[in-house]
């Protein structure tokens, strides 16, 4: 997998040792309030990762590391089928707000587009502001399209 870069960041492809320093940036209680279960633990993380990264072709992992002071401070992701790949992306509560995500979105969604990929979609909760403006930054819009309550936002790269 390719390292995917922007001016601010350093999309690296996920390792199993990358989950000690990610169950920090992670740890926020009020992060999973959207995305769903609790922080875990270095150690279930990492079993987490091992799975990830053993997994099918199409699951493509990445963490974010801030160029500023090296710190992993979230992930992305893309699940790729055929042409269309499913998107998410979760900073940790100490970076958000300061367009980190949208950054890690738009670069993923660029490369993306240079690996055959000819849909992105992203599903988010409807309540989730922040979320939809980061998939609006990188170019999806909503659709009428729900799943397990949340919206489907796509585009076509």
């Amino acid at each position: 997998m390719d390292i995917i870069e922007t001016p601010l960041l350093v999309l690296l492809p996920l390792r199993p040792e990358h989950a000690r320093e990610m169950a920090g940036a992670l740890s926020d209680p009020g992060l999973h309030a959207f995305i769903g279960g609790a922080p875990l633990t270095a150690q279930e993380l990492r079993a987490r990762y091992e799975r990830l990264v053993a997994g099918p072709a199409g699951w493509r992992n990445w963490v974010i590391r801030l160029r500023a002071d090296e710190r992993l401070i979230g992930y992305v992701q893309a699940t790729i089928d055929d042409t269309t790949a499913e998107l998410a992306w979760v900073i940790g509560t100490p970076w958000q707000g300061r367009g980190l995500a949208t950054e890690s979105a738009k670069a993923l969604v660029g490369w993306l587009g240079t690996q055959g990929v000819k849909q992105v979609v992203a599903h988010i909760h409807p309540d989730h502001a922040a979320s939809a403006a980061v998939a609006a930054a990188a170019g999806l819009h909503p659709t009428d399209e729900l799943k397990d309550g949340e919206v489907r936002w796509e585009r076509t790269v």
